[in-house]
């Protein structure tokens, strides 16, 4: 048998000495520890109060060991959350009872009721709200209480020699994160902050006890939190996700439906797109000008070498608008083998120079067919178009240039001189 008590050797008497550990120790043990047991119970709130309450909870799960409250040899205590071992005169055969985490033992139960003050409420009715700053812990003596925290989270509910509310002993004026109400007629005992301190100035080795069990659940419930969180963060990355996918395709879709799909220049509903922003695209210092081209006897182009030449036709001819426009303009395709070409310039003198190079560049084209190969030519009539009118108004002043190149046989342009 060794000499000595457990407290001076520092380790069971059945166990090899343990190597030396820098973490900050548990509560002292022996028949010496109370006073000791106290002060170390009174670190761990004060550093949770100074802010560093996750620090306090680690330093207390780490606790390796205790003395029982009667003496004796220290034991082995367990940090799980889902079967917690309560620290406590033994039970039959030495076993432990195994207690819920937040559920109380009959000694502890006994205690916290004796210093408490009793409350009866009724069934729903709220016993504190979230956002309230915090004074006491509640004891369940019967019924039953729900929290509800919101947030998309899970209520809990609250039986029977069970506790809640007592982050506001360890850290004091703590914000409650839940709503309190019971579901049933309920008895409650109310532990405020100075009945707390009684029993931790009588009873420090079962309070250490409570509270490492209490710290070990909060350290259980904030990894929970943070994983739940990281799912949803998740989900809504992979929401934020689709819903970019869905904006590409929405964007995709518009553009089609806003484009001509031979040419690839804008059609009407994207020109009538274009001129609900107009005010918006205007550039200062210019004036707005429209050009109406018209391929000259395109019919005829179609009868005699077939819809593929037409198309092949109406393809280059759009290219040729395309390379006339600046930035700042919309060419468009109006249908059959009528286009119109939108731009902002200086002056009337810009406008015949942009109708000239079309025309010319037109000219100058050449399709092969199965006899020859084919040219074609456009008419364009171009005219400034007034403020205070509308597309319709522009449209009219243009077609009417249009239409006198055409009466004298086409391949030409009309714009105004002045």
């Amino acid at each position: 048998m060794h000499s000595g008590t457990v407290a001076d050797r520092g380790v069971s008497a059945a166990r090899p000495a343990e190597p030396r550990d820098r973490r900050p120790a548990g509560p002292p043990t022996g028949s010496r520890s109370a006073p000791l047991t106290r002060a170390w119970l009174k670190s761990c709130r004060n550093g949770a109060r100074r802010g560093n309450r996750l620090g306090a909870m680690a330093q207390s799960v780490k606790i390796r060991r205790h003395m029982a409250p009667g003496g004796g040899t220290s034991v082995p205590v367990s940090t799980s959350t889902n079967n917690v071992t309560a620290i406590g005169p033994a039970g039959r055969g030495g076993q432990r009872a195994s207690l819920l985490p937040r559920e109380l033992s009959e000694r502890e139960f006994e205690l916290f009721a004796g210093v408490g003050d009793r409350r009866e409420v009724s069934a729903g009715e709220v016993i504190f709200r979230r956002g309230e700053l915090g004074r006491s812990m509640f004891i369940v003596e019967s019924g039953q209480i729900r929290l509800e925290f919101g947030d998309s989270m899970p209520d809990k509910l609250i039986g029977p020699r069970e506790f809640f509310g007592e982050l506001t002993l360890f850290i004091g004026n703590h914000t409650r994160v839940a709503n309190a109400l019971a579901t049933a007629p309920a008895v409650l005992h109310v532990i405020e902050q100075h009945a707390f301190d009684v029993l931790l100035e009588s009873h420090p080795d079962l309070l250490a006890q409570f509270m490492r069990r209490s710290f070990a659940y909060l350290v259980a419930s904030e990894q929970q939190l943070i994983a739940s969180l990281k799912r949803r963060n998740e989900d809504l990355m992979v929401t934020l996700d689709s819903l970019r996918q869905t904006q590409t395709q929405l964007n995709t879709a518009q553009r089609l439906v806003q484009t001509d799909e031979l040419t690839g220049l804008c059609n009407r509903r994207g020109l009538y797109t274009y001129l609900e922003q107009l005010e918006q695209a205007r550039l200062p210092g210019t004036v707005l000008g429209l050009m109406l081209i018209d391929i000259d006897r395109f019919k005829q182009v179609n009868d005699r070498c077939g819809h593929l030449v037409g198309d092949l036709v109406l393809r280059a001819i759009a290219e040729e608008v395309q390379n006339a426009a600046s930035p700042c303009d919309l060419p468009c395709r109006l249908g059959g083998d009528e286009f119109a070409l939108l731009v902002q310039i200086t002056g009337p003198e810009e406008l015949a120079a942009r109708a000239s190079q079309i025309a010319s560049s037109v000219r100058s084209l050449r399709f092969p067919t199965a006899a020859s190969s084919l040219g074609v030519s456009v008419s364009i009539g171009a005219n400034l178009c007034s403020q205070g009118n509308d597309w319709a108004a522009w449209y009219s002043d243009a077609d009417c240039m249009l239409y006198d190149v055409k009466g004298r046989g086409g391949d030409g342009f009309r714009a105004p001189t002045h």
